[in-house]
């Protein structure tokens, strides 16, 4: 796990090849690069992002141009009769791709250099590299396009922003985030961790930020959002107003551990979004045609 660029970043070093999760962000690609190659000096297959957020694709570029490469572009490879580029494939779900580039006559968010050239729209996507490596989508959760990175053998999972024990969830309801998709998401993530004795160990897991964890803290995470969920519920329930809501302060016994008062994403944004998002939940749904309601 390297710490620092942005996003957390997982390399898995394989028999001949190395798999990247994640790159950080564009300026610390060099840095990036310098603490890969302390661990290893074989080249990169493959590069994974979990999202489109720009501290986690931000250094696909360059990365990926260090990353395995045939001769040239041109080069064909005969038993397969594919021509390949040079450099490390990025992969990653089909709506990041999407995001990152643009409908015709759009600006273009993101240079093409750093778009995925492997994408899926299935449940998962298996790949190998001395170990089976599992992509997972997990839909309208942080976002739209969110994938966890499964290392079977080496009992690791890179979870992405879908999990960050510094601060209260993210949602991007702009980039297809949802409250129920996230806790959803928490809840397929602790599906597939084994703990060791006390929950303490067994499988690790990579955050987006922040440290090493455990099935307990994904746990306590995951219960946390449902708790604050149905906290907030209920006072909607009541009549409560945002401004009611803020002021009952329902993350109170929380924020210790994941409060944040400054800075792009706060504890306040939170309770915003898990407001709104059951408000749109509980609006009175319009008939439907036919339907004799």
């Amino acid at each position: 796990m390297l710490v620092g660029a942005g996003g957390n970043i997982t390399v898995q070093v394989g028999d001949e090849n190395l798999f990247v999760v994640d790159t950080g962000y564009p300026q610390k690609s060099d840095e990036v690069l310098a603490s890969i190659r302390k661990i290893s000096n074989k080249p990169i297959l493959f590069i994974a992002n979990t999202s489109g957020d720009d501290d986690h694709v931000g250094g696909n570029a360059s990365i990926s141009k260090v990353g395995w490469a045939l001769p040239d572009e041109n080069s064909v490879v005969s038993d397969l009769g594919l021509s390949l580029p040079p450099g490390a494939s990025i992969v990653a779900h089909l709506n990041v791709l999407n995001r990152m580039s643009a409908p015709t006559g759009e600006e273009i968010p993101t240079p093409s250099a750093a778009w995925p050239g492997i994408t899926y729209e299935t449940v998962d996507l298996k790949l190998y590299n001395s170990e089976p490596v599992i992509i997972h989508h997990m839909p309208d959760a942080h976002t739209d396009g969110d994938s966890i990175v499964f290392f079977r053998g080496s009992d690791v999972v890179s979870t992405g922003d879908l999990f960050t024990p510094t601060h209260y969830p993210v949602i991007e309801v702009g980039k297809g985030g949802s409250l129920e998709g996230l806790i959803s998401a928490l809840n397929d993530i602790i599906d597939l961790l084994v703990p060791k004795e006390y929950e303490e160990g067994g499988t690790y897991v990579i955050p987006g930020h922040g440290r090493l964890c455990d099935r307990s803290d994904v746990s306590d995470y995951r219960d946390m959002v449902t708790i604050i969920r149905d906290r907030i519920q209920v006072m909607l329930k009541k009549g409560m107003t945002l401004d009611q809501v803020k002021a009952a302060r329902p993350t109170l016994d929380y924020d210790g551990i994941y409060g944040v008062d400054a800075g792009p994403w706060t504890t306040t944004n939170f309770i915003e979004t898990v407001y709104r998002q059951l408000s749109k939940d509980s609006s009175p749904q319009a008939p439907r045609p036919g339907s004799g309601r």
